[in-house]
């Protein structure tokens, strides 16, 4: 396989957000690419003269000690800092604009510092134990009580539930501390009033109850919901409303407003606090509808536009060949070879969302019903590629259509038999799956097997089982857990 193929490759199971990075870091390495800008009329107004086709063959370190050699000694670099007029989208003031140079007194930063805490927090990014460990700097904690509170939140897990019992914690502590158990208790009641409220309880029960004290006592129903998650939440969990209206004394309507209550407590308050930043997805083909017809177009956003620097290629011309222009030569080549593979890439992008789209219609005129089995050997023999080429371009690859912006691997599904010999793809029966179960009776749910049995009356042969992998694929709960009082 030879380099250029290789290359062709890689950037062919780049992402878009891949792809863009690549290309700037080759426009960084590869004098002889230049990104072509809209407002670049007359490029030949700012072309280099032969001087500088000079200094760019010369090595970093030579110029970089050209540069110190020019720099006025009398000027501090360290300090001269320039204010952009508008900063990045993708930037934040931080990083532009270094606030600790400011002329404030230090004395006066640090007071803001620590009187303004609130102000400098940042969420954004961190995990459930950094944001325990920076209120637990914030707060008020003896040195021993702090070496404890480190303890318990090293013990919570991604949900926000204590995975060690006091007595454990109190053991790994006690040969290095003169402690009692109560003293852990104690640090852990303090420890539960952190945000997020349920936050270090060492069950569900305990979670929901830390949660209701933050509510008044005079709160309508709050005594009963208090009894419900106290003693009765085993009933409430296996939807025994029955048993569960005999032990409140509570009619139906009332029963109801209480387990609404419930549900809008938090079972899982340490997952509302997250390190996983936001995923942004740059659609690689826009689908549209023009006079009835489906079509297709590569965005044009989606990747820098770069092209050779007709200036360098046009002094290389004329520098004729030697060992001093080798070096831009093989960039020449190399610019030549990858500008090749970005218009490859971009062919084979095209033809394989055409075909998909051809392939589709039926999803874009009416939705997951209209889905057709489709697998990654039918688009490669209608392409004439291999299936591992289809399977780098369907990877990663968004298309943006009037129902939402899909991955190219969204668009392919297995297939069920129907009555009449034809074919249905897995997304279809989802679909028809979900819509069954949002239309049956919350007193009264439908069982895998009722569901089952209603498709086939439909001619569509899905077993129980596959009902139930459907249905567990959306996390949809069993019909004994989907059970509601209206």
């Amino acid at each position: 396989m030879t380099p250029q193929l290789q290359q062709a490759i890689r950037l062919l199971q780049l992402s878009t957000l891949e792809l863009q990075s690549e290309i700037q870091q080759t426009l960084e390495e590869n004098p002889m690419l230049e990104q072509t800008e809209d407002s670049l009329e007359n490029p030949a107004e700012n072309a280099p003269d032969s001087q500088a086709l000079e200094n760019q063959a010369l090595s970093d370190k030579d110029a970089s000690e050209r540069t110190a050699e020019n720099e006025d000694p009398h000027i501090d670099m360290e300090n001269r800092q320039e204010m952009p007029d508008e900063l990045a989208v993708d930037s934040s003031w931080e990083d532009t604009y270094d606030i600790t140079t400011a002329t404030a007194p230090s004395s006066q930063q640090s007071s803001d510092s620590n009187n303004n805490f609130l102000e400098n927090q940042s969420l954004e990014g961190d995990t459930l134990n950094e944001h325990m460990i920076w209120q637990l700097q914030n707060s008020q904690f003896s040195d021993v009580d702090h070496i404890i509170a480190i303890a318990i939140i090293d013990a919570l897990n991604d949900d926000g539930y204590l995975t060690e019992s006091v007595e454990d914690i109190y053991g790994g502590l006690k040969d290095e501390l003169d402690i009692d158990l109560d003293e852990v208790e104690a640090v852990l009641h303090r420890i539960q009033r952190f945000d997020p409220v349920g936050i270090a309880a060492r069950d569900l029960r305990e979670c929901l109850l830390l949660q209701l004290e933050q509510f008044d006592s005079q709160t309508p129903g709050l005594a009963d919901v208090k009894n419900i998650i106290e003693f009765h939440l085993d009933l409430l969990g296996a939807h025994d409303y029955a048993r569960l209206q005999k032990k409140t004394r509570r009619d139906e309507q009332q029963l109801q407003k209480l387990i609404t209550f419930i549900q809008a407590l938090n079972p899982k308050p340490g997952a509302a606090i997250s390190s996983n930043k936001a995923q942004y997805v740059v659609p690689d083909i826009f689908v549209r509808k023009i006079n009835g017809q489906w079509s297709i177009s590569l965005n044009p956003e989606a990747a820098p536009k770069v092209r050779i620097n007709t200036v360098y290629e046009k002094h290389l011309k004329a520098a004729g060949r030697g060992n001093a222009t080798s070096h831009l030569r093989n960039s020449l080549q190399e610019a030549r070879w990858f500008l090749k593979s970005l218009q490859s890439r971009s062919d084979t992008l095209q033809r394989v969302g055409s075909a998909i789209v051809k392939r589709q219609r039926l999803f874009l005129d009416y939705g997951d019903e209209g889905m057709k089995p489709m697998v990654l050997r039918d688009i490669a023999e209608e392409l004439e590629m291999h299936e591992s080429t289809i399977s780098r371009v369907t990877t990663n690859k968004y298309m943006h259509t009037p129902r939402g912006v899909y991955e190219f691997k969204f668009f392919f599904s297995s297939h069920v038999s129907t009555a009449d010999g034809g074919e249905c793809s897995a997304t279809a029966i989802r679909s028809m799956v979900k819509k069954l179960i949002e239309s049956e009776n919350p007193k009264k749910p439908m069982s895998d097997n009722k569901i089952s049995s209603l498709l086939v009356k439909e001619g569509i042969n899905v077993a129980r089982r596959t009902v139930a992998k459907y249905r567990e694929s959306m996390l949809i709960p069993p019909s004994n857990e989907r059970k509601r009082l209206a």
